[in-house]
């Protein structure tokens, strides 16, 4: 199977800068002080006139934490119907309980209102006390991957968790480690992994290169990793 990359992004130049650097799908936020939160309705426009890939749209109404009262789901559901207007072809929330726990009953009301669109679930999984009983729970509401670090502040620290979850997955879901990814790990993340897609922000090394090097370096190590499989 080919490895895909998932690029996190922020304004319509990064997206530019993703498809040139042959990423698979962007994920596009607004926010990026906050952890990303959804993204104007201009600004899906404008990237879905000017890229072909994949574009996934985060549905998050503010920063902090992932519990959300009524008016927030409210808000979240008009933006997933907001984002199917504006050409999503996939949407990325993720809610907890006051207890660190998947909140199901929200979680439905959003995958339902982004049907038949795919979801993801982002790393508000990370925040999760029981993860391998969160997984079930994620699998079972019926999105389509699990964005996450391994529970750690970089994928890379994650490891062992990650590969945890691929196993436990079974191929049910998706598990989609980012978080520090770069063309300097990605390659260890794929292999002690066993994952076959991968986020990053793709970040220019050191400041040195553009973004769009730095999205063409990693997937350079997916292509090596594919041919060598």
């Amino acid at each position: 199977m080919t490895p895909l990359l998932e690029i996190c992004t922020y304004t319509i130049n990064d997206c530019i800068e993703a498809q040139r650097g042959g990423a698979d799908r962007i994920e596009l936020c607004s926010n990026m002080p906050e952890g990303g939160t959804t993204p104007s309705c201009g600004t899906m426009i404008a990237v879905r006139k000017h890229i072909d890939i994949a574009m996934h749209v985060m549905i998050r109404p503010r920063g902090g934490n992932f519990v959300y009262d009524k008016h927030e789901v409210r808000i979240m559901l008009d933006d997933i119907r907001m984002a199917k207007h504006c050409g999503t072809n996939g949407l990325v929330f993720g809610c907890l309980t006051a207890d660190y726990e998947v909140d199901i009953n929200v979680c439905r009301l959003l995958i339902d209102e982004a049907n038949p669109l795919p979801v993801t679930f982002h790393r508000a999984f990370d925040e999760c006390k029981h993860p391998e009983q969160s997984l079930e729970k994620i699998i079972n509401l019926g999105f389509s991957r699990l964005l996450t670090s391994g529970q750690c502040a970089v994928a890379e620290d994650g490891i062992q968790l990650l590969r945890q979850l691929v196993k436990q997955s079974a191929n049910r879901i998706i598990i989609m480690p980012g978080s520090g990814i770069t063309p300097n790990n990605i390659e260890k993340i794929a292999i002690e992994t066993g994952a076959n897609e991968f986020h990053t922000s793709a970040q220019a090394i050191r400041g040195k290169g553009t973004k769009a090097e730095t999205v063409a370096k990693c997937v350079e190590k997916l292509k090596v990793l594919n041919l060598t499989a």
